[in-house]
Parts: C-alpha cells; sequence; structure tokens
C-alpha cells in the first residue's frame, strides 16, 4: 500500500496540485482519523497546505517559503470544487491587465455571496460578492497550473469604482484607472458599466476625465446622460447635500481625488 507521501509525489508527477481528502483516503484505503494525521504530518513538513476545508494543495519546494501554492494556481480548482462561479477582479485584475502601480496585499477574488477570507500560510484570498456575477465581461489568463478567470479590463474597472473601499480608496482607484485607460474599449466599456448600479457608471465616467481619459469616458457620457435620473455622490457614504455638482456626470462632487503620478 502507497504512503501518503508516495500519493502526493504520484499527483505531481502527473501535473495535479489539488486534492480533496476523500480522494486520498480512497487511493490509500485508510480510514478519516488516518488521514487526518498523515496529512498534518506532511503539513508540518510543509509539504502540504489546506486553504480550505478538505481541500488541500501540494506545494513544491520553490513554494514552502509561502506556506502554500500561490493564490492564482488553486482558486480555479477550489471554485470548481465549490461549484461556485468566479472571476479575479479588482487590484488583483488590474495587475493582470498591466497595472502595477500597488501590489494587493491580498488576492481579489468576485463572487455571488459572501465568503470569509482564506488565509493559507502567507497567501491571503479575499472575496467580495457582487450581484449578477455570471453578466461581468471576463477572460481567461494562463498560469502555471492552468487557466484563471479575470474580469475583463473594462469591468475591472468598472468594479475597482464600485468598490473603491477594497481597492484603497478613490486616489488610488484613479491612479490605476490612468494605467488602464489606454486598454479600455469605450463601447466595452458601456457594456460593463451596463452590469453595474448606473452610480458606478458616474463614477467611473467623471474619474476617466479626472486622469486624462477623456476618449476612454466618452460612449459612457452618452449612456450616463440618457439614463442616469438622480445626481449620485462621487463618494458613498458620506455627506453630499451641500456638495457642488457636475453635471455631466450627474455626480456631487464631496471629495477631492489625486491620482498619483
Amino acid at each position: 500500500m502507497p504512503s501518503a507521501r508516495e500519493f502526493i509525489a504520484n499527483l505531481a508527477a502527473q501535473g495535479q496540485h489539488h486534492f480533496a481528502i476523500a480522494e486520498m483516503r480512497q487511493s490509500l484505503g485508510i480510514s478519516p482519523a488516518a488521514a487526518k494525521l498523515a496529512l498534518l504530518r506532511l503539513a508540518k513538513r510543509g509539504m502540504v497546505a489546506s486553504p480550505a476545508r478538505g481541500f488541500y494543495v501540494i506545494v513544491p519546494p520553490e513554494y514552502r517559503r509561502l506556506g502554500c501554492l500561490p493564490a492564482d494556481q488553486f482558486i480555479p480548482q477550489l471554485m470548481e470544487r465549490l461549484g461556485l462561479p468566479y472571476y479575479v477582479g479588482l487590484l488583483s485584475a488590474a495587475q493582470y491587465h498591466g497595472a502595477a502601480h500597488h501590489r494587493p496585499q491580498e488576492f481579489q477574488v468576485v463572487i455571488a455571496k459572501n465568503r470569509r477570507p482564506i488565509v493559507c500560510g502567507a497567501v491571503r484570498v479575499a472575496f467580495v460578492a457582487r450581484k449578477r456575477i455570471g453578466d461581468v465581461p471576463v477572460q481567461s489568463f494562463n498560469t502555471p497550473r492552468g487557466t484563471i478567470r479575470v474580469s475583463t479590463v473594462e469591468a475591472t474597472a468598472v468594479d475597482l469604482v464600485g468598490y473603491e473601499r477594497h481597492a484603497g480608496g478613490l486616489d488610488q482607484v484613479a491612479t490605476v484607472l490612468g494605467e488602464l485607460a489606454e486598454q479600455i474599449d469605450p463601447q466595452r466599456l458601456v457594456a460593463a458599466a451596463k452590469t453595474a448600479p448606473m452610480p458606478w457608471a458616474q463614477r467611473l465616467g467623471y474619474l476617466l476625465e479626472l486622469v486624462d481619459a477623456k476618449a476612454s469616458a466618452e460612449a459612457l457620457s452618452a449612456y450616463v446622460t440618457g439614463s442616469a435620473k438622480d445626481l449620485a455622490p462621487l463618494l458613498p457614504g458620506t455627506p453630499h447635500a451641500k456638495a457642488p455638482h457636475d453635471e455631466r456626470w450627474r455626480l456631487y462632487i464631496n471629495a477631492e481625488v489625486e491620482a498619483e503620478p
């Protein structure tokens, strides 16, 4: 009968770095208690880690210092096992699109409902709940363990404005938008904006103009003009009744925003 160590070595040799505890039990013909004990020993040696209950990753020597696989190398497989639609979003998605001004301290994943964050060694995964997740435009990127779903550059821009608190505030959002602006397709931006609340489009257009990306915002301006019924605050959750208005974007300008050069 092979040992637990031989089990993970065989998986890794086949290019598989993820498994469920039930798979190991079935392969080795051992009890739940024996499986947990064997995995505990392997974990103490840094050979496996568990980002979620019952789900394990095999940690190659080059990632032992992390105490886990990098998040992008196990999130697709974990989400598939859990049956959860997902995409990489916000600052993590911005990195895939070439914006490296601020490296996020956690890997940001968007799903349909709130979920507790993952802590696996030095790897941190934060989940953000998003309505209409199936409508959000995404694309695939390659990773060392397969592919991963990432919001398109336009959808990333929309989400950054919608979840500014998860992105370090409006100053940082504006900075990242400045880095993404050249890649934004104006029509695709409108399509992405239509999957989100109208105030997100209003704020996004204003911030794009603020970072000298007016061309990227032109089609969005027509969408806002034709569809926005109410004035919205630039910074939600703060006083705005006495703030000056921006008529083009139907906004109360209740915050000063300064992008980093």
